[in-house]
C-alpha cells in the first residue's frame, strides 16, 4: 500500500489508496468463497469479491448503504450476476424513504446506464494498472461519473492520510 501512495495523484494506485483511507477499510478483509464446489465457479466469485472495491474506487463511491446499492446496480447491469440484482432488489428497503428516492432518482438510472454499456469489468486486471491515470482508465472502458456522493470523511483528510502513508521509508510497515 505504501508503495501505491507514492504514485502520482490521478493514477488509479494512489486514487485506491486514498479510496481506502477515505472509507477505513482495508483490502483484505474479503471472506474467501464458500459453498461453491467448482473450483472455476469458486474461482468468478472470489475475483467479483476482490474487485468489487476496485468498482466503489473508480466510480468514486464511499461505502454505505445508498453508494453500496448504487454499485450493486451498476454491478448487475455489467456483470449479470443474480445475487446483485436480489442486492439491488431488496436492499432499498432498508434506506429512508428520502434516501430511496435519491437512489431511484439519481443512482439507478446512473448504475443501468453506465453498467450496462461500459466493458464488463471482471476481465479487467486492475492490479496491472496502478501507474495508469484514473480518467484515462475510465474512458477506456466506458465509465462516468455518479450522481455526488455523501460521504463520512473528507477527501483533504484521506489525502493526508495516503500522503504520510507515502513518506514512509520503504519496507517499514
Amino acid at each position: 500500500m505504501d508503495a501505491l501512495a507514492r504514485l502520482p495523484d490521478g493514477s488509479l494506485g494512489k486514487a485506491y489508496v486514498t479510496w481506502l483511507e477515505r472509507c477505513g477499510v482495508t483490502p483484505d478483509t474479503r471472506e474467501p468463497v464458500h459453498y461453491i464446489d467448482d473450483p472455476e465457479l469458486a474461482y468468478v466469485m472470489q475475483r467479483y469479491r476482490e474487485c468489487h472495491d476496485f468498482y466503489h474506487c473508480i466510480c468514486n463511491l464511499p461505502v454505505n448503504v445508498e453508494s453500496e446499492l448504487a454499485v450493486k446496480c451498476f454491478e448487475f447491469a455489467n456483470l449479470g450476476l443474480p445475487m446483485t440484482g436480489l442486492a439491488a432488489l431488496f436492499g432499498p428497503l432498508r434506506l429512508t424513504p428520502q434516501k430511496r428516492a435519491r437512489l431511484f432518482s439519481e443512482y439507478v438510472p446512473w448504475a443501468l446506464k453506465c453498467g450496462g454499456t461500459a466493458r464488463s469489468l471482471i476481465t479487467v486486471y486492475w492490479e496491472e494498472r496502478w501507474e495508469q491515470n484514473v480518467d484515462d482508465i475510465k474512458k477506456e472502458l466506458g465509465l462516468w461519473d455518479p450522481p455526488e456522493a455523501r460521504w463520512s470523511k473528507p477527501l483533504s483528510e484521506a489525502k493526508l492520510a495516503a500522503e504520510k502513508r507515502a513518506q514512509k521509508p520503504r519496507g517499514e510497515a
